[in-house]
């Protein structure tokens, strides 16, 4: 197959990379931001923003051990670049993520005076792994460096981040639930969109400056043009949801399920400009993705193997979202 040349062979694996990652941030997204902020005042509200992401939340971290897989065998110097400057919160995100499944076993095992006790450690794992995510992203746009000035962005990148999943976690939230738990839903999901709106902004005039390359990618014409149509879509559907929310509960559920749809568009923005921003560097400003892809041979076996298994975890991921739409039922363990 002519076409199969190794530059696109290294595009097509960036692009089966980015989607991993684009998924993962969206779906694993919600329900950290579920886990974020779970009413530890109201113990039936636990329960059932709980039972709103059981069937969904260890699947979902499918696409993170698909990323990661896909950078190794595709991108072994990059992966290697990478991990290296972020073993430390990478392991934190681990830990975290390991918090989360122990605590979402042994809640439902444990006596019903030690179960506050164990939906503290999940929240507590959520905010570890949603932090360190946060964080690990802010490293990388500061260029895998560790100086005072970069490691205050990655904690401000963690905070954004943080709030982002709160978002769109409580967007989900809003979809899933009814009553007093949708509404105390939208309440948070107001406040964290403003933070999250607040912090994209800040990013998004810190970026250029600490990043020539960026610089250029957004202010040379006529491309330039044409990328500023992705903030003004952003930020456009910031203004939509924040109306949309304070018109929120309305009779008969309608609506309920439009904040988190505009919650996901502002996340393909983002992703969209920081991968605009960064192409074609798959370690910022060093390593291009061509220069880091295995050789020619190795991704035509690879590539062939991505192709067969990609549509059976599409395909599962979207007969567990089927089988389980509606709202989400009292939590129940058998």
């Amino acid at each position: 197959m002519s076409w199969l040349t190794a530059d696109n062979l290294a595009l097509a694996f960036a692009a089966l990379t980015a989607l991993s990652l684009l998924l993962y941030g969206i779906l694993d997204g919600y329900d950290l931001g579920v886990g974020i902020t779970l009413p530890m005042d109201n113990e039936s509200w636990r329960d059932t923003a709980i039972a709103s992401i059981g069937p969904f939340w260890d699947a979902n971290e499918t696409w993170l051990v698909m990323a990661v897989g896909l950078l190794l065998v595709a991108f072994p110097a990059a992966h290697s670049a990478i991990l290296h400057a972020m073993y430390l919160p990478a392991a934190l995100l681990l830990i975290g993520l390991i918090l989360r499944g122990v605590a979402f076993d042994f809640r439902a095992k444990v006596k019903s005076e030690q179960k506050r006790g164990w939906d503290w450690t999940f929240k507590a794992g959520s905010l570890l792994a949603t932090f360190s995510q946060g964080f690990m992203l802010g490293i990388y746009v500061m260029g895998l460096n560790y100086h005072l000035t970069s490691v205050i962005f990655a904690c401000f990148s963690g905070l954004c981040v943080t709030a982002a999943y709160a978002m769109i976690g409580n967007a989900w939230l809003i979809g899933k639930t009814s009553g007093e738990l949708q509404r105390h839903a939208i309440s948070t999901c107001k406040r964290a969109g403003v933070l999250t709106f607040g912090g994209i902004l800040a990013v998004s005039m810190i970026n250029p400056l600490v990043n020539a390359n960026v610089y250029a990618v957004w202010t040379e014409a006529p491309l330039a043009y044409f990328y500023a149509a992705i903030p003004l879509l952003c930020f456009g559907m910031f203004a939509l949801g924040y109306l949309v929310l304070k018109r929120l509960p309305l009779p008969d559920d309608k609506g309920a399920w439009l904040p988190f749809w505009l919650a996901l568009i502002i996340f393909v923005c983002c992703f969209a400009g920081l991968a605009l921003s960064f192409y074609p560097f798959v370690v910022p400003n060093e390593m291009t993705l061509y220069e880091a892809a295995s050789s020619k041979e190795s991704l035509q076996i690879i590539f062939f193997g991505a192709v067969f298994v990609l549509p059976f975890i599409l395909a599962y991921t979207a007969v567990a979202y089927y089988a389980f739409r509606g709202k989400a039922d009292d939590l129940k363990y058998y």
